[in-house]
């Protein structure tokens, strides 16, 4: 009877921690309430904070922030609208490819523009900071191999 008794307990024990609240899933639940604008601002305020960044290169960066947050809104609409009716499908290797590609002509023209906005030594504090949330979305996984070919 004790052992049934400590089974249960534990079983309970090992559920509840299985299942993480809300508030430790991440960023993505509290930027989904909000608008591009106020996604915007808070992006351009963090990177103020870590770049020390000039009225002038935030006022360019908030711009720039909010273009791009009204394009990831509008994708996220689109996705959404297509999962509702039923549309969505599995991509074709071509069509997987023209995402793929024109993701990375999106990267490479946000790139282009940071760099034009920020100094060398913010450039480059931006760079290690987008490898860092980078190596963070893919796993720690992904970052101890990448930790290793360096000779870390």
């Amino acid at each position: 009877m004790r052992k049934l008794i400590v089974l249960a307990v534990l079983m309970a024990g090992i559920t509840a921690m299985a299942q993480k609240p809300e508030r430790e899933r991440g960023q993505r639940g509290d930027m989904r309430d909000m608008t591009p604008e106020q996604m915007a601002t808070l992006q351009t305020k963090q990177m103020t904070l870590a770049l020390d960044l000039t009225e002038a290169q935030q006022k360019q960066i908030q711009s720039l922030n909010l273009d791009n947050a009204k394009k990831r809104a509008e994708k996220m609409n689109e996705m959404k609208a297509k999962r509702e009716s039923g549309e969505a499908k599995k991509l074709s290797s071509e069509e997987r490819y023209a995402m793929k590609t024109a993701m990375l002509d999106r990267q490479i023209a946000q790139k282009e523009k940071m760099k034009k906005i920020l100094n060398n030594e913010q450039y480059e504090k931006w760079e290690k900071m987008k490898m860092n949330r980078e190596g963070h979305r893919k796993g720690k996984g992904m970052q101890r191999h990448k930790e290793r070919a360096e000779g870390k």
